[in-house]
């Protein structure tokens, strides 16, 4: 556990993002993606040994899972964020992993020791317009979707019944559900990746086709969840992910993949709201073309990416996440993050005062501390703007 004034730190995170917030910047904020699969083999952290496949299949392990999680993360990783106990409370949400989407169509989900669960093509060259006859999943109760809406109740109830973990009661709740992996990369499980690849190239009708169905099942899924949590139809700002796109060129995404995020945008966004997209993999290309076409005003990246020419390129408005890559954050040596640090703070990245440093993406099992201890305080040292 971190030697670390929890109070102090804490109020120092509230002035660094209060002035990033009102476009005066004091320093380069600096965050970590941490998901439950970090900590799940660190005995420490899940001293009951719980896997994914109970974790998937117990809300009350999932819960209890979640929030042990949260207590590691809090008192190890340091970063621009609450640490210690959270003042008011946990905030847990229903978690399938970046398995939801698809299985809510009906893939059928994998597990696998020591990793994150997967899930298998469900529609093979044989059978591959079998969703377009059975219809769009029910919101509620389609594929994996009861489960998830199970959960959530099961979370809910112990919130109404005052339950606590390490003495603090659950602040919020929230169901999966409500953004999205994006069409291509919803596309690219159900067919498999090569196969829709193939399918955009080949069939590019069906490819169409299929992309239309799961855009038309996305948007009206958001809907309906956003209604039942009385939420308004469309947000302000909004943003999605579509990993997959990094598969495509420039032409090909445009004509025919765009079409799509721009009519999840038309119904899920305000008019003029900001869009934030998050892509991880090589999409340097895409990004003026999201900026000038989709309203893009945020986005946040994985790797490979050279982060100064993405802000040469697309200007001091737009907000920028990114940094070390996962890779260099695991395998390599505090010195070699450092370097990687300054290297990516002195790229021209900072311009405009819209850059947050974080991990390029999803933190991975067995990273050292000591590599995140490096990262944070390379950012605090030499991510300033020179302005208190």
């Amino acid at each position: 556990m971190m030697a670390l004034d929890f109070q102090k730190h804490n109020e120092e995170v509230r002035h660094v993002w209060a002035a990033y917030r009102q476009g005066r910047p004091t320093r380069v904020p600096v965050i970590f993606g941490i998901n439950p699969r970090f900590t799940m083999d660190l005995p420490e952290a899940n001293p009951r040994g719980f896997a994914f496949e109970e974790y998937f299949h117990d809300p009350q392990v999932m819960l209890e899972r979640q929030i042990e999680h949260q207590h590691w993360v809090r008192h190890h990783i340091p970063q621009d964020a609450e640490m210690g106990l959270p003042e008011k409370g946990w905030s847990v949400h229903v978690d399938f992993q970046n398995t939801y989407e698809a299985a809510w169509f009906g893939c059928p989900i994998r597990f696998f020791t020591h990793q994150v669960p997967d899930v298998s093509p469900l529609l093979r060259e044989e059978n591959k317009r079998m969703l377009f006859d059975l219809g769009p999943p029910d919101p509620f109760t389609g594929g994996l979707m009861q489960r998830n809406w199970d959960f959530y109740e099961h979370f809910k109830r112990r919130q109404e019944e005052g339950w606590t973990m390490f003495g603090r009661p659950i602040a919020a709740v929230s169901p999966c559900g409500l953004g999205t992996d994006g069409p291509m990369t919803v596309c690219c499980n159900l067919r498999g990746a090569t196969e829709f690849a193939i399918d955009l190239v080949e069939d590019t009708e069906y490819a169409l086709e299929l992309l239309d169905f799961v855009t038309e099942a996305i948007i009206t899924r958001i809907k309906a969840y956003r209604r039942h949590l009385g939420l308004p139809e469309k947000a302000k700002p909004w943003g999605f992910a579509d990993d997959s796109i990094e598969l495509l060129s420039a032409e090909m995404y445009r004509s025919l993949v765009f079409p799509f995020h721009r009519r999840m945008v038309e119904e899920l966004a305000e008019p003029e709201a900001p869009i934030g997209i998050h892509l991880c993999g090589d999409v340097q290309r895409h990004l003026v073309f999201l900026r000038d076409h989709l309203r893009v005003r945020s986005i946040d990246t994985g790797f490979p990416i050279d982060l100064g020419k993405a802000r040469e390129d697309l200007g001091p408005e737009v907000e920028l996440l990114g940094g070390p890559s996962v890779m260099v954050l695991r395998y390599g040596t505090p010195a070699q993050v450092r370097q990687e640090t300054l290297r990516i703070l002195r790229s021209g990245v900072m311009e405009g005062g819209k850059f947050i440093l974080r991990e390029g993406n999803n933190l991975a099992p067995g990273t050292p501390l000591e590599n995140l201890h490096a990262m944070y305080e390379t950012a605090k040292e030499a991510g300033r703007y020179g302005t208190d």
